[in-house]
C-alpha cells in the first residue's frame, strides 16, 4: 500500500516522540516525587483506600494486584528510565517489533498512575497525555515510514484540544465573544508565570486581539490540518506559535508543550527544505493491519467526543472510557474577575488569637509572598499548588484532602513539607494553622517601582478557623 507510507513525516514524527518521552519522563518523576503525600500509604488520599471502594474495572490499574509506597516509587522510577531511554532514541535502535511494546508499556503504566491519582490526576492533560501516547505505538520508529492513518489521528486529536477549547470559550464566558477576557486571565490564571505581570499590563486593544487570534486558533486554524499541503503545514506552525505565547504567559504543565508536538506532527519537511525525504518501507503487513485496526478504533470511539463537541451542553475535559482512549479537551469556558488565594498560616503560640505570632507557609508555583515574583515550572506539574487554585474558587473543591493537608502541617510531616517552598516550623511543627482567603491582583507599574512588589493583596475572611491536632494524636505522633 504506497499510500500507506508517508515520507514527508520523519521529522515530525521524530520531533514528536521524542518530546512526547520527554514529557513521560517528566511526568513519571513528578509522581515519584510527590506521590507520598497526595495518595501514599499515609497520604491526603491514599491509593489503598481507594482502590478497596473502586473496582479495577473502572479504574484499571497495576495498584489493584499490589500496592505499597515502596513499589509505587520503583514503578515510576522505572517508567521514568523507560522515557528516559526513548527520549534518547531507544526505540530506533531496536527493530520496529520491540519499539513499539516499549510505548505501550510506558502508556500502561502512566495509565495505572492516572487511574489511582483520585482528585490530583483530574486534568485535561493527563488523558491528552495518554491518548497521545497510545498513537506513538502505532507511530513506528526509524525502520518504517510514518504511517498516514495514525498521522491523521494525531491531527484528529490535536483538532480536538483546539477545536474543543475554542466552543467551550465560544459557549461560555460572555467575555470571550466581546473579546474581553484577556483583561483578567493573565493575572486570575491558576499559576502565573515570570512573564504573566507584563502581558497583563498589555493595552487593553491588544487584550482584545489575542481574544480575537484565539478564536481563529482554535475554530479556523484545526481544520486547515486537513486540507492538502503546504497548507496544512502552514496550520500546523500557527498553533505552534499560539502555544508557544501560552508557554510565555502562563504554567500549564505540559498541555501547550504537548499540544505544539501534537501540531508538529502534521508538519511536512519536503514543504519546507529542499531535501529529499529519507527512504522508507511502509513496513510489514502486520504493522500495516495494527495500525489500520486502531484507525479504525478511534473512529468508531470518536462517537462520545463528537456529540459532546456539537452538544449545547459541551463539558471540558472528559474521559469516555476507563482506558483514556480517546477523549474531550477544552479549557477557560469561564474567565474569573478576581483573584482569590488561600494563605496557609500556623503558629507556635498556646492562643491563637490576633497577637499570636502567625507566620506562613509558602508554595513553590502559587502566589503568596507578594514580592515573590512568580516563576516557570511547566511543563513540570505542581499537584499541590493547582489544587490550592481550585480550593480557592470553592471550599468544596478541597473536601477530599485539605483537612488531610492541614493535619500533616500540625504533625510536621516530612512528605508535605517537601511539596512547600518554605516551612516556617521546621522543628517543631505549630501548635496551631489556620487557612484565610485574600484577594490577589497584580501591581500598577507605580507600585512595583515603589514597593518591589509584583502583587498586592487584601484580607477577605478566614477560610478555617485555627485547628490543632487532638491531644491523643498529638502524644500518638510524638512516641
Amino acid at each position: 500500500m504506497e499510500w500507506f507510507a508517508a515520507d514527508g513525516y520523519w521529522f515530525g514524527r521524530l520531533v514528536f516522540q521524542r518530546g512526547l518521552a520527554v514529557i513521560y519522563l517528566l511526568a513519571f518523576v513528578g509522581a515519584a516525587l510527590q506521590f507520598r503525600a497526595l495518595i501514599g500509604t499515609n497520604g491526603m488520599t491514599p491509593v489503598p483506600d481507594f482502590v478497596r471502594l473502586v473496582p479495577f474495572r473502572r479504574s484499571p490499574s497495576v495498584f489493584h494486584l499490589h500496592y505499597s509506597d515502596r513499589f509505587f516509587a520503583a514503578f515510576a522510577w522505572t517508567g521514568a528510565v523507560i522515557a528516559a531511554a526513548l527520549a534518547a532514541g531507544a526505540a530506533d535502535q531496536v527493530p520496529l517489533w520491540a519499539a513499539m511494546p516499549l510505548w505501550l508499556l510506558l502508556w500502561a503504566m502512566y495509565l495505572s498512575i492516572v487511574n489511582v491519582g483520585q482528585t490530583w490526576y483530574g486534568f485535561g492533560w493527563e488523558s491528552l497525555l495518554l491518548e497521545a501516547g497510545l498513537l506513538a505505538v502505532f507511530l513506528g520508529n526509524a525502520d518504517v515510514a510514518p504511517p498516514l492513518p495514525i498521522l491523521l489521528l494525531l491531527r484528529w486529536l490535536v483538532f480536538r484540544v483546539e477545536f474543543g477549547a475554542g466552543l467551550i470559550k465560544w459557549r461560555g464566558d460572555s467575555c470571550w465573544r466581546n473579546l474581553t477576557c484577556l483583561y483578567h486571565h493573565h493575572e486570575t490564571q491558576p499559576m502565573p508565570g515570570p512573564l504573566s505581570w507584563f502581558f497583563h499590563h498589555l493595552p487593553r486593544p491588544l487584550h482584545r486581539v489575542e481574544a480575537a487570534a484565539n478564536h481563529v486558533t482554535q475554530l479556523v486554524v484545526p481544520v486547515l490540518l486537513f486540507t492538502p499541503q503546504p497548507v496544512a503545514t502552514w496550520a500546523a506552525l500557527v498553533i505552534v506559535v499560539t502555544q508557544l505565547w501560552l508557554v510565555v504567559s502562563g504554567n500549564f504543565a505540559w498541555l501547550n508543550w504537548l499540544t505544539i508536538l501534537l501540531a508538529a506532527s502534521a508538519v511536512d519537511v519536503t514543504r519546507l527544505s529542499a531535501g529529499p525525504p529519507p527512504e522508507q518501507a511502509s513496513g510489514p503487513l502486520w504493522f500495516q493491519v495494527l495500525c489500520l485496526a486502531a484507525t479504525a478504533g478511534v473512529v468508531v470511539l470518536s462517537r462520545g467526543p463528537v456529540r459532546n463537541m456539537i452538544s449545547p451542553r459541551q463539558v471540558m475535559n472528559r474521559s469516555f472510557d476507563s482506558l483514556h482512549l480517546v477523549n474531550s479537551y477544552g479549557a477557560f469556558g469561564s474567565v474569573t474577575r478576581l483573584r482569590h488565594e488561600v494563605v496557609i498560616e500556623g503558629t507556635a503560640d498556646a492562643v491563637p488569637n490576633e497577637t499570636a505570632r502567625w507566620q506562613e507557609y509558602e508554595f513553590h508555583g502559587k502566589p503568596g509572598d507578594v514580592r515573590r515574583w512568580p516563576r516557570q515550572f511547566a511543563p513540570y506539574h505542581l499537584r499541590l499548588d493547582w489544587l490550592m487554585w481550585f480550593l480557592a474558587l470553592s471550599p468544596g473543591y478541597g473536601r477530599p484532602w485539605f483537612d488531610g493537608f492541614l493535619e500533616r502541617l500540625l504533625r510536621g510531616d516530612r512528605d508535605t513539607l517537601r511539596l512547600l517552598r518554605h516551612n516556617p516550623f521546621p522543628d517543631p511543627p505549630p501548635v496551631y494553622v489556620r487557612a484565610r482567603l485574600y484577594r490577589y491582583r497584580f501591581t500598577t507599574w507605580r507600585e512595583l517601582r515603589r514597593t518591589g512588589a509584583c502583587w498586592h493583596r487584601e484580607y477577605v475572611r478566614d477560610l478555617t478557623r485555627p485547628v490543632r491536632l487532638p491531644p491523643s494524636r498529638a502524644r500518638s505522633d510524638t512516641d
